[in-house]
């Protein structure tokens, strides 16, 4: 495998990796703020097809400075969104977006109103970025299914699923017929000294 990433000593950082070929990038950062010098998106295209990878803020507690600060970063990546869509390119826009879209995706929705992660405020800008164009490949390929992509470390989460539907993988309109299958493999997230996201994927027929 072959990578590149943006990273900083803390939480922060992005990445992508290929077999056999080398990402190209393509930009790092999101314009719109000189003073944000946290390492949350880079692009890179890999065999014709760009890849975005982003780690969206967090955003609690809410409100506050934090939860300001992810509205803001979101609005700054609703502009980058409309720019990829108007160049028309295969775009794949992959990461923790750090927001449950609607109630199938939290385990016990009601406990979560006031998080930054499902205030009204954080789903209304995720889906103005979705209404661009994108689509959202696991809802697509699981419509009515609860699926999620993260389970907290606290309170037995992953053994009682109370998971949440974070991590995110959208297409750009040129790629969304491509789309044949979109899962996560929640089995790694019970291993030992596991992350508290489990791996989400998308597999693409780029012959169509």
């Amino acid at each position: 495998s072959q990578g590149i990433w943006h990273g900083q000593q803390s939480w922060d950082g992005v990445a992508s990796l290929a077999k056999g070929v080398a990402p190209h990038e393509v930009g790092r950062g999101l314009a719109g703020d000189p003073e944000d010098l946290q390492s949350r998106y880079i692009e890179a295209v890999v065999n014709g097809v760009m890849v975005v990878c982003l780690y969206l803020p967090n955003g609690n507690p809410a409100p506050g400075p934090k939860f300001d600060y992810k509205l803001k970063w979101f609005e700054r990546l609703i502009q980058r969104g409309a720019e990829l869509i108007e160049t028309g390119v295969p775009v794949v826009m992959a990461g923790d977006f750090n927001v449950m879209p609607t109630e199938i995706d939290v385990y016990k929705p009601e406990r979560w109103v006031t998080d930054a992660l499902f205030r009204p405020e954080t789903r209304e800008a995720f889906h103005r970025l979705v209404a661009q164009g994108w689509t959202d490949s696991l809802r697509t390929m699981h419509p009515d299914e609860r699926i999620y992509t993260f389970w907290d470390y606290f309170r037995n989460a992953f053994g009682r699923d109370a998971g949440l539907r974070i991590d995110h993988l959208l297409l750009s309109p040129s790629l969304a017929g491509a789309l044949k299958a979109a899962d996560v493999d929640r089995e790694v997230r019970g291993r030992e000294k596991p992350s508290d996201h489990a791996p989400t994927w998308i597999e693409l027929d780029l012959t169509k």
